[in-house]
């Protein structure tokens, strides 16, 4: 019995109407800042009489840190998830539970069973693997459980998504570390 599904469509390939990928405008200034605060560094190691001196050295390695962090945040870190109606950023997490609790959280999650305790325990490591996306005021949840097989996780269930009130239950069980 194989409880692997199609891996065409992950939790973060996979579409929902009410979640977009925007760019963070704080992000792209603290980059900026960063940029110019690196590369104000940099010409002023440049500009120092004694370019062999400490602290040209200290300039010129400070700014070039503080320019390359730049680049890494402004294409790398620069878009958020956001929850489109109430506009709240989406955080993306992932938990592991023991193999032998699939078959329990992949009824959870299509039944929304919550309030149920199924004696399932959120473990450091596990063969099974929970991706999760919550948005910040905890109304908007999407889930998706994989399974560990020999070198990587594979989908074991489609994206499940929760709002309202199950998205809050389900906040509370991860909270509690018990599904």
């Amino acid at each position: 019995m194989s409880d692997t599904v199609s891996a065409e469509v992950t939790l973060f390939s996979a579409t929902h109407p009410d979640i977009v990928k925007r760019t963070s405008v704080s992000s792209v200034l603290i980059s900026a800042i960063l940029c110019v605060a690196g590369a104000g560094a940099f010409v002023t190691s440049l500009k120092l009489d004694d370019s062999s001196s400490t602290m040209s050295m200290v300039c010129m390695t400070g700014g070039t840190i503080l320019f390359l962090w730049a680049i890494f945040r402004f294409f790398w870190r620069s878009k958020e998830w956001v929850y489109v109606p109430t506009g709240s950023v989406a955080k993306e997490g992932t938990c592991f539970f023991d193999v032998c609790d699939l078959h329990a959280l992949t009824e959870a999650l299509e039944k929304k069973g919550f309030e149920t305790k199924n004696d399932v325990k959120v473990k450091t490591n596990g063969n099974v693997r929970m991706d999760y996306m919550i948005s910040q005021d905890k109304k908007f949840v999407a889930a998706q459980l994989f399974r560990f097989i020999p070198y990587t996780y594979e989908p074991a269930s489609s994206v499940f998504y929760f709002t309202g009130n199950d998205a809050i239950a389900f906040v509370h069980c991860l909270e509690t570390s018990e599904f």
